[in-house]
């Protein structure tokens, strides 16, 4: 899917309900949270940490109120996503520590690199490998030397068979949360036409090339893997 095509998906989705429509997948995200932040955990006091395609904050709400000293900017192209991940800082007190840019990471000011970034299920939707190459090499050139990459993206193993029984799986999942049948059937279509659910060696494989130390998976919860990895 074209980046102008899938701003419109997430800008015509109800930003304000968005966290509530994924309100019972919430173990899913609580884990990978838990995780993320025992992978950060050593990073100094006053760390810089770059989010990209924050959505909503989910991520960036539950790391400054870990890591009070953090400072976070928050890139994000749909603007009434970043309207509710910047009002949910404000409500938490941690906006202060926060900048809000509602666009892409290229159009990003340069300015001091950063400790560290995330990168949660934006990658699975830039199509063209070279691209999501790229895609990552414009993060690594924002992170000092050794700054940390936590990237997740739908992923499943290469076999066919065992894609289409995880899958199965997955939807079963995601009928257990406030979508209709019509919604999980659209998201099936669109996970055939616009997300690309690569093997996860080939998503270590791009992450590299964008200029990253070979990633170590984490996590595996259905069909989201996270992997963590360095800056060469």
């Amino acid at each position: 899917m074209e980046r102008e095509e899938l701003q419109k998906v997430f800008d015509q989705k109800c930003a304000s309900g968005y966290d509530q429509q994924w309100s019972k997948m919430a173990p899913l995200r609580d884990a990978l949270h838990l995780l993320i932040g025992a992978v950060l955990s050593e990073l100094r006091a006053d760390a810089r940490i770059l989010c990209v395609g924050v959505g909503t904050g989910p991520e960036l709400i539950f790391l400054a109120e870990r890591f009070p000293g953090w400072r976070f900017v928050a890139v994000e192209p749909s603007a009434p996503m970043l309207d509710v991940c910047r009002r949910k800082a404000e409500e938490r007190g941690i906006a202060g520590r926060c900048e809000f840019h509602e666009g892409y990471l290229e159009s990003l000011p340069q300015a001091e690199a950063f400790d560290a970034a995330t990168s949660l299920l934006v990658s699975q939707f830039i199509l063209d490998r070279d691209a999501r190459a790229g895609f990552f090499r414009g993060i690594a050139d924002r992170l000092c030397p050794g700054g940390y990459l936590v990237n997740a993206d739908l992923s499943s193993d290469s076999n066919p068979a065992t894609y289409q029984s995880l899958l199965d799986v997955w939807f079963r999942v995601m009928r257990t949360g406030d979508l209709t049948p019509e919604a999980v059937e659209r998201m099936r279509a669109a996970y055939d036409r616009d997300v690309a659910v690569l093997p996860p060696e080939e998503v270590g494989g791009i992450i590299s090339a964008g200029g990253f130390d070979a990633p170590i998976q984490f996590l595996q919860t259905g069909l989201i893997r996270a992997w963590y990895t360095r800056r060469v």
